[in-house]
C-alpha cells in the first residue's frame, strides 16, 4: 500500500483528498502547514507528497519543497505541488526546486488520481531499473571477481611456498626478489579488490538518489594538492616522475577528496600505462566558463572510437594483446563518479595519436 501525504491548510480540501485517495486504497497522512508537513515527512517517509502552494497565501509550498529536497531522508520522496494559480512562472519555479508534477486547482477526483497513478509508476519504474541493475552486478561479480582474483593470489602462493620450503637454499637476493614479487601481487589484489567495492558502492548509491544528494554534498578544498599527489605517487611508482608535467590551478570540488584520489590515479596511471617511457604525461587542473576542469593527455598508442564506445565496468582495452593485469574497471569508475557528482567525463583519441581525459565538474 502506497503512503501519501497531504501538507494543504484548507481542511475542507484536504479531507476530501484523504478521502478519495483512500476510497483506491491509498493510506494517507496529513499535515495543515508547512512545519506539519516537514516534521510528518521525515517521521513517515511517504511514497509521495501532496502539497498546496499558497498556504497562508504566501507561497509557502515553494519553501516546504526546498527544505525537504535538501534533507537526504526525504530528498527522493516524489512532491506533486497543488495550486490555484498554475501560471507558467510559477511551474517553472517549482521545477527547478525539483517539483515533479503539478496539480492545478480546483480539481476533478479523475485529475487526482492519474496525477498520482502516474507519477508512482514513474518511481516503481526507477526502482525496478535500478533492481535490475544491481541484479546485473551481482551476476558479473560473481562470475568475474573469482578469476581475476585467481591470478596475484597465484603469484602470492606459488612464491610464499618457494620461501617455507627453500630450506636455507636461497641466498639473500633471491628471498629479496621473492618478496618483492609476494608485495607486488598483494598489492594487485588489494587494488582489484578495492575496484570492485567502490563500483558496486556507486552502483547502489545509484539505484537510491538520497544517497546521490549525500555524495554531492562532501567538499575538497585544495584539490590542486590532492591532485599533484596522486599523480606524483603514480609516476614515481612507473618510473616516469621526470615524463609527468602538471599544470593545476587551486580550486575546491563538489567531490570527497578520497574519490577525486581515486579518479586521478587511475586515470593517470592509465596514460603512463599506454604509453611509451619519455614521453610526456600532462596533468591539468583548471577553471573554465564557470566549470572544474581536470584533465590527462598523453602522447601514446591511444584508442579506437570502438573502445572508447564500449568503456564499460568489465571491459579492458585489447586485455588478450597486453596481458595486464586486473579487470580495467578505472575508467568505468572514473566516469561513474564523475556523472554522479553531475559531471561529465570525455575520452578524445585515435589508434596512435594519443589520449585526452577530461573531466567536466560544476563550480561551487
Amino acid at each position: 500500500m502506497s503512503k501519501i501525504l497531504v501538507i494543504d491548510d484548507e481542511a475542507p480540501l484536504r479531507k476530501m483528498i484523504h478521502r478519495a485517495l483512500e476510497q483506491k486504497g491509498f493510506e494517507v497522512i496529513e499535515a495543515a502547514n508547512s512545519n506539519e508537513g516537514f516534521v510528518q515527512a521525515h517521521e513517515h517517509l511517504p511514497d509521495l507528497i501532496l502539497c498546496d502552494v499558497n498556504m497562508d497565501g504566501s507561497g509557502v509550498g515553494f519553501t516546504t519543497l526546498t527544505k525537504l529536497r535538501e534533507n537526504a531522508a526525504t530528498a527522493a520522496i516524489p512532491f506533486i505541488l497543488m495550486t490555484g494559480m498554475a501560471d507558467a512562472a510559477g511551474m517553472r519555479r517549482g521545477m527547478e526546486l525539483g517539483a515533479d508534477d503539478y496539480l492545478a486547482k480546483p480539481f476533478k477526483m479523475e485529475d487526482l488520481y492519474a496525477t498520482v497513478n502516474a507519477r508512482l509508476r514513474k518511481t516503481r519504474t526507477v526502482r525496478e531499473e535500478a533492481e535490475k541493475k544491481l541484479t546485473l552486478l551481482r551476476s558479473q561479480i560473481s562470475v568475474a571477481l573469482p578469476h581475476e582474483m585467481r591470478t596475484p593470489l597465484s603469484g602470492i602462493l606459488s612464491n610464499a611456498e618457494l620461501l617455507a620450503t627453500a630450506d636455507g637454499t636461497l641466498d639473500q637476493n633471491a628471498i629479496t626478489e621473492i618478496s618483492q614479487d609476494i608485495y607486488q601481487s598483494a598489492q594487485r589484489l588489494e587494488q582489484l579488490i578495492e575496484n570492485f567495492l567502490i563500483y558496486a558502492q556507486l552502483e547502489i548509491i545509484a539505484s537510491d538518489p538520497q544517497r546521490t544528494g549525500t555524495l554531492r554534498a562532501a567538499r575538497t578544498p585544495c584539490a590542486a594538492e590532492i591532485a599533484r599527489t596522486a599523480a606524483t605517487a603514480q609516476a614515481e611508482k612507473a618510473g616516469r616522475l621526470e615524463n609527468l608535467v602538471l599544470d593545476l590551478a587551486e580550486a575546491t570540488l563538489p567531490m570527497a577528496e578520497d574519490y577525486f584520489k581515486k579518479i586521478v590515479a587511475e586515470i593517470v596511471q592509465n596514460a603512463l600505462k599506454f604509453s611509451d617511457p619519455g614521453t610526456t604525461v600532462r596533468v591539468r587542473l583548471a577553471m573554465e566558463n564557470g566549470m572544474i576542469v581536470f584533465s590527462v593527455a598523453d602522447t601514446g598508442r591511444g584508442f579506437s572510437h570502438e573502445q572508447i564506445r564500449r568503456i564499460g565496468a568489465y571491459f579492458q582495452f585489447d586485455r588478450k594483446m597486453q596481458d595486464d593485469q586486473g579487470l580495467g574497471l578505472g575508467l568505468a569508475i572514473s566516469k561513474k563518479l564523475v556523472e554522479s557528482h553531475g559531471g561529465t567525463l570525455t575520452i578524445e583519441s585515435g589508434l596512435g595519436t594519443g589520449t585526452l581525459v577530461t573531466i567536466k565538474l560544476p563550480a561551487i
